[in-house]
């Protein structure tokens, strides 16, 4: 995908298109207000999203910029993008790659995986990070929600785990390969639409914060009874189970791909 995208960037550069004529053209891209709004909601629940993403740094960044969205997310995995000497757009491969060995950059054989990038490899190294936070902070590690719809979100959907969430688009290449394949750990809630992806990621949201809630109010009544010291994880104290769904805030963590 990278550099079929860099072979278009060289084709419009031929033509005279610069790297501003294309940030014009994303800006004129819509984005659907439901997506808009999954975002800040999801954000204001203290959810830490980040972008997962086959395309590019410029494409993505100037959406975000442009619909003021960029605050709202905490880091951006994609393929590296600038602009050279000449004023053109050159985009590179996440996953470094040869034609003669082309899985020889990510090293997974899974057939849905591109040889520019690995989903699922980016993936484990941000469970493996929020592993070593939770460890460091003496608490469970904190729930994913993994949203996808292209063929390259099937392998990210097998890392994850019991606990977890993956959110395939209805009628799309990942939910078909979910049906047909090995079945993920983590519970798979699909989606069909924008307005039925902001119900769905809301839902789990709020039902993640009621779960945090429970629990903190099971450890300290036992800490109560037995006269010890429960350890409450920072991100967990003051949350009380919202009379109302719309005012909660939830620190679990959100991914959101492409």
């Amino acid at each position: 995908m990278a550099l079929l995208q860099d072979a278009m960037m060289g084709e419009l550069h031929e033509q005279g298109k610069t790297a501003e004529d294309v940030r014009a053209c994303l800006r004129s891209a819509p984005l659907s207000p439901h997506i808009v709004g999954a975002i800040k909601s999801a954000h204001a629940r203290g959810c830490e999203l980040r972008v997962l993403s086959d395309a590019n740094a410029f494409f993505i960044d100037a959406v975000l910029a442009h619909h003021g969205l960029a605050a709202y997310f905490a880091g951006t995995d994609t393929n590296p993008a600038h602009v050279d000497a000449a004023g053109r757009l050159r985009i590179r491969p996440y996953h470094e790659f040869t034609v003669a060995a082309p899985a020889h950059g990510h090293g997974c054989a899974l057939p849905s995986c591109p040889p520019n990038m690995c989903k699922g490899k980016v993936m484990e190294r941000i469970l493996q990070e929020e592993e070593a936070k939770a460890s460091a902070a003496r608490r469970r590690r904190r729930a994913v929600v993994y949203l996808g719809d292209g063929r390259g979100d099937y392998c990210p959907s097998l890392k994850l785990r019991e606990g977890d969430y993956v959110m395939p688009r209805a009628g799309y290449p990942v939910c078909d390969l979910i049906s047909a394949g090995s079945p993920p750990a983590a519970a798979v809630r699909a989606w069909a639409g924008f307005e039925d992806l902001r119900r769905v990621l809301l839902g789990i949201v709020d039902d993640e914060i009621a779960r945090a809630v429970t629990t903190e109010t099971e450890q300290d009544g036992a800490a109560a009874m037995n006269g010890g010291a429960v350890v409450v994880p920072a991100d967990c104290r003051a949350l009380p189970l919202p009379a109302h769904k719309e005012a909660a805030l939830l620190p679990q963590a959100v991914r959101v791909p492409n």
